[in-house]
């Protein structure tokens, strides 16, 4: 492999940052007091230790949801905040023979394994969340305050947060403009268009939109990418149907593409209205 690291930790504007893994970011929303965390990555390295060289403030993990990608270092932190209905899977964790599998792809790539990362004893242990998050709350990091509202669709306990005072809103998973996930044990399509329309008026409140998969979207490329997903209860698609390997998952799913937007759903899902 070439040596490009694992992680790499980028600063946009107002406090705002991310830790950038091969597949995935984690945001980093400084205060006055705490840094929260939103999500903890692939669990292939000492996450953990790259906060605490990126921020001295005090670390608050708040997971948008408990996908593999997203909860792999948790465990390393004093707090940790989840919606209640995905805690099971961060309780779960992800043994080593899945999460090796997970991280097949990466064996040839251009990305160096983090010197910590150790194959024989690679794992995602699972962790006890130390709260909950739900619709209406507020996570208070001393001086700035992050809102939170329950977006499921990809996973049942998604959460987006705004922060209205900076104009940003970090959405988790619930955008994905390269390859959207309704396919998953849990995903949900019919509550992912609700959710979407959610999204889009909060967004009324942000001039940026802060996805884990990619770089930040404006709210212009939010409101396409609803419409995409809006011509899809038209029946303007004719879908593939595939089955594959997601992560740590094994799935079939009716893959749809409209314009530049895949969508994978769980088969026969849509109803065309």
């Amino acid at each position: 492999m070439a040596g490009k690291p694992w992680f790499e930790v980028h600063w946009e504007r107002d406090g705002i940052g991310w830790v950038q893994e091969p597949l995935v970011k984690s945001f980093l929303i400084e205060g006055e007091r705490d840094v929260a965390v939103l999500d903890t990555g692939m669990g292939a390295g000492d996450f953990a230790g790259v906060v605490r060289s990126a921020s001295s403030r005090a670390p608050l993990v708040v997971q948008t949801h408990g996908h593999w990608d997203h909860v792999g270092s948790s465990y390393a932190f004093e707090r940790v905040l989840i919606h209640p209905n995905d805690a099971d899977a961060l309780r779960g964790g992800v043994d080593n023979a899945a999460l090796l599998g997970a991280l097949a792809r990466w064996d040839e790539s251009e990305y160096a394994w983090p010197d910590e990362f150790d194959r024989a004893t690679a794992h995602i242990p699972g962790v006890e969340p130390t709260g909950f998050i739900r619709e209406g709350d507020t996570i208070d990091l001393g001086g700035r305050t992050l809102e939170v509202y329950e977006t499921p669709g990809h996973s049942p306990g998604g959460v987006t947060l705004l922060d209205r005072a900076t104009r940003a809103l970090f959405t988790g998973d619930a955008i994905n403009l390269g390859r959207m996930l309704l396919c998953l044990v849990g995903s949900d399509p019919v509550a992912y268009r609700a959710s979407l329309t959610k999204i889009v008026e909060l967004a009324e409140h942000a001039d940026q939109i802060f996805i884990c998969h990619g770089d930040p979207i404006t709210p212009d490329e939010l409101h396409a990418y609803h419409a995409a997903y809006e011509q899809l209860w038209t029946g303007v698609t004719t879908p593939v149907r595939e089955s594959m390997l997601i992560g740590v998952v094994q799935t079939t799913a009716d893959i749809h593409d409209i314009g530049v937007y895949r969508f994978l759903v769980p088969p026969d899902a849509i109803v065309v209205e």
